[in-house]
């Protein structure tokens, strides 16, 4: 169940990903958390600079790989303002970090890039169980998916406008 800690970590996320929009990246933002609650880093989206793997959910697997014990990966909350993609979800699942919770689903982006006209990735989205399935996953959380609903639409615009 996601409580007032979880949604303080998702708006964290939320202010990442309008840092990534700002930045002329996609909005995407994420936070990992130890166990006790410590904030051990965050990211963003970096996809503008060509290299379509740069997803903060990756990166912070791969920080968590390099900086955590197998035990204290294993605690930690990965926060992010949307639902892992597979790339993401796999590098989570093969470093061991522990649950997940997001602010909007994959379902969710898909329909709204869908309505925004925009082509899908080329990449399926999948729930994260479908690719982690023994990993704790929660969200959407409702109140935080509208804004991050928002942040999509101003970065297609965006793009659609500089097409």
């Amino acid at each position: 169940m996601v409580d007032e800690t979880d949604v303080r970590h998702l708006r964290r996320c939320v202010e990442l990903a309008a840092q990534a929009l700002e930045a002329g990246d996609e909005p995407f933002g994420s936070v990992l958390v130890a166990g006790d609650g410590t904030v051990l880093a965050e990211d963003h989206n970096r996809v503008a600079s060509g290299d379509r793997t740069r997803h903060p959910e990756f990166a912070l697997a791969r920080w968590a790989a390099r900086n955590l014990t197998p035990n204290e990966r294993a605690e930690a909350t990965v926060y992010t303002s949307g639902e892992h993609c597979p790339m993401c979800a796999a590098a989570h699942g093969w470093v061991g970090l522990g649950r997940i919770v997001y602010a909007s689903s994959s379902a969710q982006l898909m329909e709204w890039l869908a309505e925004l006209g925009v082509p899908a990735p080329p990449v399926r989205a999948l729930p994260i169980r479908e690719v982690v399935p023994g990993v704790t996953v929660e969200g959407p959380v409702p109140e935080l998916a509208e804004q991050v609903r928002e942040l999509h639409r101003r970065f297609h615009r965006v793009s659609a406008n500089r097409g």
